[in-house]
């Protein structure tokens, strides 16, 4: 194979993978009205047609307006419109009136998503630098993190409706039976490596890969399901301000927090909306419970007499584990009971729900953001957020490792968020 031919099957696949990840953001909002896209229903979240026109407008900007001098732009005031919080790029609409923008319609934000993808083809069939093909590849990452973001906005912009319709009308098994007993795992301590390392992509704030030093702990092998937090919530858990972070127990009276997010007690009866429509709780005592913050996750861990794991504990567990389990492609949208089968080691460490750590999030030792504009990716954020970690059940398959560090700050509940104990 000569140099030329290997280029040419590198970019082809590349665009192979660019063409599918834009296709399932569009998938996404196949069961959604014009209607539904124009919903913005928390100052956390954003309409999926902006969603759709921000990932649209990171190619753009970051790409096609650098490498490809004969690229087109498609509406300068794009630019500025669905620019995100890049402030070396423009200033940008507050984030709140993102479901102010009627115009441009839905059928124009897709005439630019296309009009961008066959920018994109252009520019790989020009065998392009690497510094273009290697941000075609953060900006595929980019776009599979707003899948989730659209996913978790889709369920709440529903939820909120009076009416609580289902995103998707269909029956889902969401195996009632018991998830099994949950044993404590025991690691050694020791000076361990945590953070990305070898080949393939990696965010900034994964690296640089560097040792930690790590007492003899314990995790559990089972997430905390809808059944151990029910027990939570009937031993007073939401009325007791002795098992709760000072900032936490303000959050929970400013906000009048009694059970998760999507919890409504009906008639004496527990119901969870999902992104199936609204279930009875009975049926899903033991699938992992979910839509909780941070300060909820820490307040349980103090009733049950535990603690949550740090993001280098939940490292060292999951290195080496197959990152397989209930993730955006399965379709399931919801988390699930493990399965009956037995299994060595720790369940469900990757997919169903984000797992909650006491890590702050702030940078490796020797961290350094990318120079330019793409530097405020990740760290500008470096305070006042948590870290979780392994994915959830609206994360793309492709998009999760076990060095992969996600975070919000402590009162997030709108994520597929749950919680994993550590023996104190």
């Amino acid at each position: 194979m000569t140099p030329a031919t290997a280029t040419t099957d590198t970019t082809a696949r590349l665009f192979e993978d660019f063409s599918k990840v834009r296709r399932q953001s569009e998938q996404l909002c196949l069961p959604l009205s014009p209607e539904d896209m124009m919903v913005q229903s928390c100052t956390e979240a954003s309409p999926a047609k902006w969603h759709l026109a921000h990932t649209t407008w990171f190619f753009e900007t970051f790409l096609l307006g650098e490498f490809l001098p004969t690229y087109r732009e498609y509406n300068p005031d794009f630019r500025w419109l669905f620019n995100s919080y890049y402030n070396s790029v423009s200033d940008q609409p507050e984030k709140k009136l993102r479901a102010s923008f009627s115009r441009p319609p839905v059928e124009t934000i897709f005439d630019y998503r296309r009009h961008v993808q066959e920018g994109i083809q252009r520019l790989l069939a020009s065998n392009p630098p690497e510094e273009a093909t290697e941000r075609i590849v953060l900006g595929l990452h980019h776009e599979q993190q707003h899948q989730e973001l659209l996913a978790t906005d889709i369920k709440h912009a529903l939820w909120t409706n009076p009416l609580r319709p289902a995103y998707i009308d269909q029956a889902v098994d969401f195996h009632a039976s018991a998830a099994g007993k949950t044993e404590w795992l025991a690691y050694e301590g020791g000076l361990f490596d945590i953070g990305f390392g070898g080949d393939g992509f990696a965010f900034d704030n994964e690296l640089p890969r560097h040792p930690e030093y790590l007492r003899p702990f314990e995790l559990a092998s089972n997430v905390v399901t809808c059944a151990n937090y029910l027990e939570f919530i009937n031993d007073g858990g939401y009325r007791r301000p002795e098992l709760w972070l000072s900032a936490g127990w303000d959050t929970l009276k400013a906000e009048g927090w009694k059970a998760p997010l999507y919890w409504r007690l009906q008639e004496d009866a527990w119901q969870v909306y999902t992104m199936h429509g609204e279930q009875p709780l009975a049926g899903l005592l033991q699938t992992p419970v979910c839509h909780v913050s941070y300060y909820e996750a820490d307040a349980f861990a103090h009733w049950a007499g535990k603690r949550l794991l740090t993001e280098a504990e939940w490292e060292i567990a999951a290195q080496g584990l197959p990152v397989t389990g209930n993730l955006l492609d399965g379709g399931t949208l919801h988390p699930q009971a493990p399965s009956a089968s037995p299994t060595r080691g720790p369940r469900q460490m990757f997919g169903d729900v984000w797992e909650w750590t006491q890590s702050p999030y702030v940078g490796y030792p020797g961290f350094r953001a990318v120079p330019g504009a793409l530097g405020e990716y990740n760290g500008k954020f470096m305070s006042n957020s948590m870290v979780l970690r392994g994915g959830s059940v609206v994360t793309p398959a492709s998009h999760i490792r076990a060095t992969y560090r996600n975070f919000f700050s402590p009162a997030t509940r709108w994520q597929f968020s749950g919680i994993r104990l550590a023996n104190i």
